[in-house]
């Protein structure tokens, strides 16, 4: 009698290891798509921050007024820096205070060519912002707010 040595793996034990690769995948894609999401949103963000600087600078400078703190136009200089794009925001803008960022059009989903504007709320010896948007895309659209205020509401 001979003895025959198995090599190799059974269909079954092949068929457990495609099984287990396809619920990893399920599971990992969508947490990659809301990971890259995410990541875009923090550029945007990022690139708001020497908007924010120039505006808050701007507020000190002119007595808590933000008036005074628009994008320059030739018009009307001022000490708001132009905004340059960048790979995640096509243009940006600021009105009396508040900036508003248009997101690339190629960004995904959801969120390519639409607006986040940060509202100015000054306070008593602060400034703060509070993110509003135009993107509809969850992931985006929790990194974007996510770090809000709460607005306070009116006693009566």
């Amino acid at each position: 009698m001979s003895t025959r040595l198995q090599a190799g793996f059974t269909l079954i034990e092949l068929m457990i290891v495609v099984a287990i690769a396809g619920i990893l995948a399920a599971v990992a894609i969508p947490q990659y798509s809301d990971y890259t999401m995410r990541a875009k949103v923090s550029n945007v963000l990022a690139a708001a921050a020497p908007l924010k600087t120039a505006v808050a600078l701007c507020v000190q400078e002119n007595g808590g007024e933000a008036a005074a703190c628009s994008t320059p136009t030739d018009s009307a200089p001022s000490s708001i820096p132009a905004f340059t794009p960048t790979r995640e925001v096509a243009s940006a803008k600021v009105t009396t205070g508040n900036i508003e960022l248009t997101l690339a059009s190629d960004l995904g989903t959801d969120i390519g060519g639409k607006t986040v504007t940060m509202e100015m709320k000054s306070g008593s010896s602060s400034l703060t912002w509070f993110n509003r948007t135009t993107v509809t895309n969850p992931a985006a659209l929790a990194a974007i707010t996510k770090n809000n205020i709460p607005e306070r509401s009116a006693s009566l």
